[in-house]
């Protein structure tokens, strides 16, 4: 019995105590704004995401970030407490454009009341690095709602009187309109400012220490170029870079951002895991069966300085047929592969052909899966493949992904547009199309509200012109540029 009680004494010793948070303070200098974890300097290197923490190690990251707490929370703080990764734990605050209405009194209670909870539960551990309180709530236009401004300030004043250990973040789409301003103005609790950066992101520096702010930073997302920063091709799609070319972009950015020790605490690149948005690959650092790709590497170096044993294979944009653009339904496309090994090994290569979602803004909302077609593919390897395009005219998308022996990847893929064969019928079109009906009849539907970037549509319901006229006329604009906006 005393054995036993001496193991059992051992076994609590020896386990993460939520009891003795470690304390991180922030401290502004001469030299610049700078953060004290346990008295130490401490700079942050890390990631967004959650999966495979014993890499995120490995690679010399020291952090990572999260957008909500739920019921895994606790056991992903004790696992990256074990491999000595901090948590920038995220506290999730609801976007108007999901329908979140700021001016609703209980929802607004309920909200706080979540933030507090969150807080009491986890504030004691010592994987805890700083609170984040939101993430892109205001919006993407100027951003200076003073009740969403005012419902920040009220969570982090009283985070900071639950948790005195812990610094406050909220985290914004970028730094343009009046963002930062409102911050510095009207939340007075908010410690340290998150940017999420894609395009803009090695311009940040610059472009903050213009603005003049009482407040440090951390680039609180970056990675490659985002699809609403791209342009289009004639067919309306959106090319993306090949994991090559996006370790380029992840390496530039973190340099570039990594520079500023006066205003900048740090970054966290997007994303550690993988998820679907605007297509399966555009934002992953890893592949959903947990492969690492070339941005991965990138950042190994960045954070370590030093070059991993075993890279990602090198993989080129796909090539297409000379001259081509567009084809009919049924023809069949050739497209070439060009990847190597850095270490000389054998490659393979599995090519998927799907449906493009054509779904190219901001927000971060995951999308799904979109149909795929492999029967349309055949004579595929490391070379290349052919694809035989689809009766249903549409815009498509062709991606590979290349391994190597221990499984680390590549990726790169091409928009492909199938063109109808058949002429437009216009005598189908009956314009003006009747949308609301004087008469009430061809309104086999119900208006439900707005959709998308809500804000940049605006509505004249009293205009009429010599060619449309009626009481139930109007005008709607659209304001805003690679984004959408509906009313249903």
């Amino acid at each position: 019995m005393k054995q036993l009680c001496l193991l059992i004494a051992f076994l609590i010793a020896a386990a993460p105590s939520l009891a003795d948070p470690i304390t991180v303070d922030l401290e502004h200098t001469d030299a610049g704004w700078r953060l004290l974890r346990d008295g130490e300097p401490y700079r942050v290197q890390g990631a967004g995401g959650q999966e495979q923490l014993d890499l995120l190690a490995d690679c010399g990251g020291n952090s990572i970030r999260t957008w909500g707490v739920g019921d895994e929370t606790l056991a992903l703080l004790d696992e990256a407490h074990a491999h000595g990764i901090t948590v920038t734990l995220g506290i999730w605050i609801e976007h108007e454009r999901h329908g979140f209405d700021y001016g609703d009194f209980e929802s607004v209670a309920r909200q706080f009341e979540m933030v507090r909870e969150a807080v009491l539960a986890y504030k004691d551990h010592p994987a805890v690095l700083m609170w984040g309180i939101g993430n892109e709530m205001e919006g993407y236009e100027e951003g200076s709602d003073p009740a969403i401004w005012s419902h920040i300030e009220a969570c982090a004043a009283m985070v900071k009187r639950l948790d005195p250990h812990h610094p406050t973040m909220t985290v914004i789409a970028e730094i343009g309109g009046r963002k930062v301003e409102a911050i510095n103005r009207l939340c007075p609790s908010i410690d340290i400012i998150g940017i999420n950066s894609y395009g803009g992101a090695a311009s940040v520096p610059e472009r903050y220490a213009a603005l003049e702010s009482a407040k440090p930073y951390i680039v609180t997302e970056f990675g490659p170029l985002g699809p609403w920063e791209l342009g289009r091709t004639s067919f309306g799609a959106v090319e993306e870079a090949t994991s090559s070319q996006k370790a380029e972009m992840y390496r530039s950015a973190y340099n570039a951002i990594d520079d500023d020790r006066v205003n900048g605490l740090g970054s966290y690149a997007f994303l550690w895991g993988n998820k679907n948005e605007a297509t399966t690959t555009w934002f992953g650092m890893l592949l959903d069966d947990g492969s690492k790709v070339n941005t991965v590497d990138a950042m190994a170096v960045c954070w370590s300085g030093e070059v991993p044993g075993d890279l990602c294979p090198a993989i080129q944009p796909l090539a297409v047929a000379e001259g081509y653009a567009s084809t009919d339904p049924g023809g069949t496309v050739r497209v070439t592969l060009s990847a190597t090994d850095p270490e000389g090994g054998d490659l393979t290569a599995e090519w998927l052909f799907m449906a493009d979602a054509m779904t190219y803004v901001t927000g971060g909302d995951e999308i799904a899966q979109p149909p795929t077609y492999p029967e349309l593919i055949s004579a595929a390897d490391v070379n290349g493949c052919e694809i035989v395009l689809p009766d249903r005219p549409g815009v498509y998308r062709l991606a590979v992904v290349v391994k190597d022996a221990a499984g680390n990847a590549a990726t790169a893929n091409i928009p492909v547009h199938v063109a109808s064969n058949e002429p437009v019928q216009s005598e189908a079109i009956n314009l003006p199309a009747v949308v609301y009906a004087e008469d009430g009849s061809a309104m086999p539907w119900t208006p439900s509200g707005y959709m998308g970037t809500a804000d940049a549509i605006a509505m004249d319901p009293a205009h009429s012109d010599d060619t449309h006229a009626g009481d139930t006329c109007l005008r709607v604009n659209y304001n805003a540029n690679g984004e959408w906006g509906g009313v249903v």
